[in-house]
């Protein structure tokens, strides 16, 4: 079932936005912060990709699961939204932990 990765990746992306926006993790306190952080991070480990690939360490499988657009050679669409929920994912895991340690600090 063609897309079916790209929509799982989606999902936990909408969902992780939920929770950050629910208990006010990134966006809600710094959102350009937040978002430069990402695309910053996004564009770093598409970087990351490329150098893989032209080095031939990287090489894409094949699989029923992807959409079937590749942006570049060995590089499916769904590499740049999973690189997008990584990034995001990280900075709202900071925010988290940065969170539990000044709640400890404070007791």
């Amino acid at each position: 079932m063609p897309g079916i990765y790209l929509g799982a990746i989606l999902f936990s992306l909408a969902g992780m936005i939920a929770i950050d926006l629910k208990f006010s993790l990134a966006l809600r306190v710094a959102p350009m912060r937040t978002c430069a952080a990402v695309l910053i991070g996004t564009a770093f480990f598409l970087v990351w990709d490329a150098v893989g690939i032209v080095t031939g360490v990287f090489v894409k499988g094949e699989s029923p699961l992807f959409v079937g657009v590749e942006l570049a050679p060995h590089l499916p669409l769904e590499e740049v939204f999973f690189l997008l929920f990584l990034s995001y994912l990280a900075i709202v895991m900071y925010a988290v932990f940065q969170r539990r340690a000044r709640a400890r600090e404070r007791t």
